[in-house]
């Protein structure tokens, strides 16, 4: 952070920052209870527990609405408080991983099977003589593999308590791992997929399920979604996104453009913290408009709003305070609509959809190369995304950031072979 990006933007409190990234838990909190009774969320969450998590698993559609809702504001609201007492500087970095948290949280995250990781992250940090406050970011990432703890234990045996023992110290293994593949598979892309632990994870993902299947493990594919609450969540996604910009107009001097250049000139590209560039309000602004801009998009598509999209929206959200922005972000979706309209699968399926949504990771071509190898990107990422799921079996949640990753790796290159001819 620069001195003339201090002075020019207004400041906001670090305590200020973590009670306006805590509304949409305390939100979800809160709305659980007015959709749910206290039995209804408890039993909804054991059933979201003991159930498989593996893509795709609709929360909602499992344990209920009010569970859900529950499962996110629990999950988010433990992981600020981590963040909060290894204080934290709440910039893009990990504002994009809570809001992955509270996304993915409606479809493959829960308060039981994410902990190992955690674990994981923590004793690697410790192997490595660094302070786990350098690390937890990664872990919440990685938290993309939690599938895999279940999908172990039940290779295992689902009532042998040391099949899920073992699954538990699977989990710890992998959470170990991550950060140092992760930090390694970056260069691979060089920081044009945003959602480089969900590489990672994608690769891991492949060799575990590689290694079950090997031993007559079956993996059973799931599409489990619901359709029962389009326009109670399309309401509630809504309002929040609009009381994103509204509080980033107050906090950035009452205007909904100052500073707005910084972050649509910026190319978003690994690392990009809006947060420094544009300062915490515009940031607000930008990450309110991405997600009507997503919303925009289901509408577009005739979509029917469920757990994985649900995700969808909140990660995109997420990501524009550490990257993602209208400019970048639109050739790539509009790449994978008209992907949508000239190959196999419709429109308005929920795997399209979260396609589109999720292809915003590769928003930096966009941003370094032009529109149109934006688009490009996105009408590939669709292909690919539809079909490297079997490799992993589901149990990487980031099948899209393992698909952006191939697709940032191959393109990257080509692009730069018309990029130095034009210099």
């Amino acid at each position: 952070m620069t001195k003339e990006n201090l002075s020019s933007y207004k400041q906001v409190s670090e305590k200020t920052k973590f009670i306006i990234i805590s509304i949409f838990p305390v939100a979800s909190f809160i709305l659980a209870f007015f959709v749910s009774d206290f039995n209804e969320i408890i039993n909804g969450l054991y059933k979201i527990i003991i159930q498989p998590d593996v893509l795709i698993t609709d929360y909602i559609k499992v344990g209920g609405l009010g569970a859900a809702l529950m499962n996110s504001a629990l999950l988010t609201l433990i992981n600020i408080f981590f963040l909060w007492r290894l204080n934290f500087h709440m910039g893009g970095f990990p504002i994009s991983a809570l809001f992955i948290i509270a996304g993915f949280a409606f479809f493959g995250k829960n308060i039981f099977n994410v902990w190992p990781i955690y674990i994981g992250g923590y004793l690697y940090a410790k192997q490595q003589k660094k302070r786990f406050r350098s690390i937890i970011v990664i872990s919440m990432f990685g938290t993309a593999l939690s599938p895999m703890i279940f999908e172990v234990a039940r290779a295992i045996g689902p009532s042998n308590h040391w099949g899920l023992a073992f699954a538990i110290l699977a989990g710890i293994v992998v959470g170990f791992f991550l950060p140092p593949i992760a930090s390694h598979l970056l260069r691979a892309h060089d920081g044009y997929n945003l959602y480089n632990v969900g590489f990672a994870a994608g690769f891991i993902g492949t060799v575990i399920m590689s290694f079950m299947k090997s031993y007559g493990f079956i993996n059973e594919p799931r599409m489990i979604l619901s359709t029962e609450h389009d326009l109670f969540l399309k309401v509630f996604l809504s309002m929040f996104f609009i009381l994103l910009i509204v509080i980033g107009y107050f906090l950035n001097d009452k205007s909904l453009f100052k500073g707005y250049t910084k972050i649509l000139n910026s190319s978003g590209k690994l690392v990009t913290d809006f947060t420094f560039l544009a300062g915490f309000g515009m940031t607000l602004i930008n990450m309110g408009i991405m997600g009507i801009i997503g919303l925009a998009y289901v509408f577009i598509s005739k979509g029917v709003m469920n757990g994985p999209i649900v995700g969808g929206l909140l990660t995109i959200v997420g990501f524009a305070s550490f990257g993602k922005h209208p400019k970048n972000c639109i050739p790539v979706m509009l790449g994978v609509f008209i992907a949508s309209i000239f190959k196999v699968w419709g429109t308005s399926s929920t795997t399209v959809i979260i396609a589109a949504l999720f292809s915003t990771s590769l928003c930096p071509i966009a941003g370094e190369y032009g529109a149109i190898a934006g688009i490009i990107a996105g009408f590939i990422h669709l292909s690919v995304t539809m079909n490297v799921g079997v490799l992993h079996g589901g149990i990487n949640l980031y099948n899209n950031g393992f698909s952006t990753g191939i697709i940032a790796t191959l393109l990257v290159p080509m692009l730069d072979v018309f990029k130095r001819r034009n210099e």
